[in-house]
Order: structure tokens, then C-alpha cells, then sequence
């Protein structure tokens, strides 16, 4: 059975009300994925702004067969998960790891060099939980703050260069990476609701970039049909 865990920052924790990314993958591997699978990991909670905690579970959907676990957190990036994922990976028995941070990182606390450094001992660390574990790795998206802050767009593309370099440097037949492919069409200003986190339209387009990498490299469930 493919156990997959969501990894990642507060694009993919959510905030209360929303929906998530998370739930739009797991809408479409129910769809078209022929085998069975599980969502799994430590965590449940949306964030909630209104107390600055991670203690929402006000899903936008309600139905009790979502399965809500993952690893993220709002404001955690590859610096936090490297040091938690192979406990993690063991607990839960995870095979799929779906990996995306770095935005978090680069504003606040490590250059793109620091950055993709961290991603080697995420990498490193996963499979010493389990060797054959497979892992989809999303590029960071540009946010709004890139527009106007040309040594951070700078630092955002150089790590999606570094973190392209890792995959491919990283990735073996036994325990495969996928680099994917940016979200399709995603625009910051249509996509998300504040230049950062995704709107429902920008959550469809990151579970769309996961499904669609694992349906050409691994024939896994079918491509995404965007609404």
C-alpha cells in the first residue's frame, strides 16, 4: 500500500476554512489511483490565525473519510523537517513523501546554498528511515515579496536551480526523486489569496503538479483536470 505524507510549510498546513491542497490530491488519487493508499503522518490541524496556533479543524470539507494527516507547519521549512523526518518516516511508516518548503527558509532564515544543504540531510535522513522511499520535491513558488525584493527572487531562483541539481544528482532506482514541474498556470494574483498561500484555484494547481509528476514518471493515478 503507498502511504503518502505531505510535507511542508503553511502552503500546506492551511489555515481554517480552507480546503487544501491535501484534500484536492486525495480527492483525485480516490478518482484515479487503481490501488490502495493512505495519507498519513503526525499531524491534523489547519493553522488558526485568529490565536497563532496550529489547533484549527475547520476543513472547508467536513467529510470524516478526509484523511488530514501530514507533516507542516506554519512557518517550518526544510531547517525543521530535516532533523524530524526520518522519526517521522518511521512512526508512520510513510513511502511517498510529498516535499513542499523552501520559501520559508530562504525569507527568513537560510541562503539558497544553506537552503538546499538542508534538503541533502532531509534526503539523507528519510532514507535512513527507509531506503526505498520515494519522494516528489515541489521548486518554490515566487511569492509576492519576490516582485519588489530582487536579491530574494534572486535567492529564490538559485535555490530551484541547487534544488533541481540535488534531484538529479540524489535520485537512484531503489528510492526515486521527482523533481516536479512548477504548478501549472499559477499566477500569485489569481491563486492565491494574499501573494503567498493558495486559494481554492491555487491549492487545485500544486495538487495538479504532484499528481501530474507521479503520473508520468510512476504511472501513478491518472493526470489532473484542472476545474
Amino acid at each position: 500500500m503507498l502511504r503518502f505524507m505531505p510535507v511542508g510549510d503553511s502552503m500546506t498546513i492551511g489555515s481554517a476554512g480552507e480546503h487544501t491542497w491535501r484534500y484536492r490530491l486525495w480527492q483525485h488519487l480516490r478518482a484515479t489511483h487503481d490501488g490502495p493508499f493512505k495519507i498519513v503522518g503526525p499531524r491534523e490541524a489547519l493553522y488558526d490565525k485568529a490565536t497563532d496556533t496550529p489547533t484549527s479543524y475547520e476543513y472547508a470539507d467536513t467529510n470524516p473519510r478526509f484523511p488530514r494527516a501530514h507533516l507542516a507547519g506554519w512557518g517550518e521549512g526544510w531547517l525543521h523537517m530535516a532533523p524530524v523526518i526520518a522519526d517521522t518516516v518511521r512512526a508512520h511508516r510513510a513511502n511517498v513523501l510529498l516535499v513542499s518548503l523552501g520559501l520559508i527558509d530562504l525569507g527568513f532564515y537560510t541562503n539558497a546554498e544553506q537552503t538546499a544543504e538542508n534538503a541533502h540531510r532531509f534526503v539523507a535522513a528519510a532514507r535512513e528511515a527507509d531506503p526505498r522511499i520515494r519522494m516528489v520535491l515541489l521548486p518554490v513558488i515566487p511569492n509576492v515579496r519576490a516582485e519588489t525584493d530582487a536579491p530574494f527572487a534572486a535567492q529564490v531562483a538559485r535555490f530551484n536551480e541547487l534544488l533541481a541539481k540535488t534531484t538529479a544528482d540524489l535520485d537512484e532506482p531503489r528510492s526515486p526523486l521527482l523533481l516536479a514541474s512548477p504548478p501549472p498556470s499559477y499566477d500569485i494574483h489569481w491563486d492565491t489569496y494574499d501573494g503567498t498561500h493558495p486559494n481554492a484555484s491555487g491549492e487545485h494547481r500544486i495538487a495538479a503538479a504532484f499528481a501530474g509528476a507521479m503520473h508520468e514518471a510512476w504511472g501513478l493515478g491518472d493526470a489532473y483536470e484542472l476545474p
